[in-house]
């Protein structure tokens, strides 16, 4: 049955897995410009960040485990109440 079998099972799977990868994608694009020295605010409002998410999304960002080892709770906090 294959994907036919998946998509009858669950048709909006598909929706969410992409939406999950993206953010998984966006997730290690923060984290890599954390590692290179920009203050976690400035990424945030960085323009390819901002166009590719809705506000909504850029906290759950927030919330992705490796964003929070990476980061840092206290800068995830701090980056939460400046919003």
């Amino acid at each position: 049955m294959g994907r036919l079998g998946n998509l009858l099972r669950n048709p909006f799977a598909s929706l969410f897995s992409r939406e999950g990868g993206q953010l998984d994608r966006l997730a290690t694009y923060v984290i890599r410009e954390h590692e290179r020295g920009r203050p976690l605010a400035e990424i945030l409002d960085d323009p390819y960040l901002r166009n590719r998410t809705t506000p909504e999304q850029r906290q759950r960002l927030l919330d992705n485990p490796e964003v929070v080892r990476a980061i840092g709770a206290e800068r995830i906090s701090d980056a939460r109440v400046s919003r």
